[in-house]
């Protein structure tokens, strides 16, 4: 019987539960289904993103308002929200300060492509949030990312990137890489993609520094880019002493190094580069740092920056590559400014984390109480239940430990009970306005579906 178990469940249990669930959500939503039936097929698939297909319910609700960490939706079901945009909402829906600056703005012009008073402030809160970089506005972390990549390149006249197994860096087709066998390729899945990844990647698996060093010993990597922490799959923590080591073994090969915290902000102030004294060359953060605005940051270190400024002033002149017409417009500014300044704050940082351990310890009681085979991960703000033993250790085991049939019924029968967390994964997220009582509806939700689930009988 064990061996027909999954994530440690009855596999007639799990799909009564996904049945029932599935059910009661199409019919308490009756006035989303009608909408979408006669207005969504204008887009592609019925959604005007595809990821948005993701979700696992029967169908999307229709979101008519979105305030602090609550969510309405047109059948009139208030949401608890833990998913928050997937981290672009992670200070709350509309911060009263970013929904001021928003409306201050908007009658001042939303681009120009020059600077504003607001430009001059905020460079000066993100030295102050983050450290001494300089810095350079995206509209995603996917751009920021991407053009942090030709800036490395340039400055080491290297071709490839290090990426780790299982990694996300937003849709950069430069790492879109994984490895197989122990071999790096192309990700399996990619839509139209031609070209040889491996020309310009090569991927190691997490906390493996002895693969990081084999890899970097070659001398053709430019740059190793990373997150802290391994997200957007089953969440892994790295090793004690990982991070020393890729900065060790990043300068004695001479790559650069690049921190993408656009996930791991949720760390805590300066995030996880800030609360563990990180020292990338180049740091990356998006999603969340202009209050929900699409905006994202790159920054150099001096040293970086001028060595970056001898490779600018060498090449022909023309397009550099890098660059989009909207970025760095007056409403990002007016956006990052309010959020740097008055959001993402010291004390908004110990009320999210006091939260998230709050749920952390909740999730994992109800874990323990129902001996389910899972485990809770926590990083600042950020908490993953994973429905398998932990603690994982690389991109292969998140991969290995990701259950959908799980995790898909218990999405939708958490929703049902007035609970939302993202649909990629078990992520939830802690803002600023989000309320003890919201937490513990979220466990008591949890626990009861768990009880459900892992009955003995």
């Amino acid at each position: 019987m064990s061996d027909d178990l999954i994530a440690g469940i009855r596999p007639e249990r799990l799909e009564k539960l996904r049945a029932r669930e599935a059910k009661r959500f199409s019919a308490g939503r009756p006035k989303a289904k009608a909408a979408l039936d006669q207005g969504a097929g204008a887009f592609l698939d019925g959604v005007p993103l595809h990821w948005m297909k993701d979700w696992p319910m029967p169908h999307l609700p229709l979101i008519s308002k979105a305030k602090g960490a609550r969510i309405t939706d047109v059948d009139g079901y208030e949401i608890d929200d833990f998913c928050l945009g997937d981290t672009g909402s992670m200070f709350g829906h509309s911060p009263a300060p970013v929904a001021k600056a928003i409306r201050h703005q908007a009658t001042r012009g939303l681009t120009y492509m020059l600077p504003s008073e607001d430009t001059l402030a905020v460079g000066a809160l993100l030295t102050e949030r983050f450290g001494d970089f300089r810095w350079q506005i995206a509209t995603t972390a996917t751009d920021a990312n991407r053009f942090a990549i030709r800036v490395a390149r340039a400055i080491t006249g290297r071709p490839k990137i290090l990426v780790f197994n299982g990694c996300y860096h937003g849709t950069v087709d430069d790492v879109m890489v994984e490895l197989s066998g122990g071999v790096t390729q192309n990700r399996a899945g990619l839509l139209g993609q031609v070209a040889d990844l491996t020309l310009g990647a090569v991927a190691c698996e997490f906390n493996d520094l002895a693969g990081v060093e084999a890899a970097l010993a070659k001398g053709d990597v430019a740059a190793i880019l990373t997150e802290p922490v391994m997200t957007n799959s089953c969440m892994v923590l790295p090793d004690a002493g990982f991070h020393d080591g890729l900065r060790t073994l990043s300068r004695r090969y001479g790559a650069l190094l690049i921190i993408d915290e656009t996930h791991t902000i949720s760390s805590g102030l300066g995030g996880y580069t800030g609360v563990h004294s990180l020292s990338p060359d180049i740091f990356v953060a998006g999603k969340c740092v202009a209050g929900g605005m699409p905006t994202a940051v790159w920054g150099l270190t001096p040293d970086t920056a001028a060595r970056y400024a001898v490779a600018n002033a060498a090449r022909a002149s023309g397009h550099s590559g890098m660059g989009t017409t909207l970025s760095a417009n007056p409403m990002q500014f007016a956006c990052l400014r309010a959020t740097l300044d008055h959001v993402m704050t010291a004390k908004n940082y110990a009320h999210m984390e006091r939260l998230a351990e709050r749920l952390s310890h909740g999730l994992s009681r109800a874990i323990d109480a129902h001996h389910a085979p899972w485990h809770v991960v926590r990083v600042g703000a950020r908490v993953e239940f994973i429905c398998a033993h932990g603690p994982l250790k690389n991109g292969t085991e998140a991969a290995a430990a990701h259950q959908p049939t799980v995790e898909s019924a218990l999405h939708v029968a958490l929703l049902n009970r007035g609970c939302l967390i993202a649909p990629f994964h078990n992520m939830m997220l802690i803002s600023p306005a989000t309320k003890k009582r919201q937490v513990d509806r979220l466990i008591a939700a949890f626990d009861e579906i768990l009880t459900e689930l892992f009955a003995r009988d």
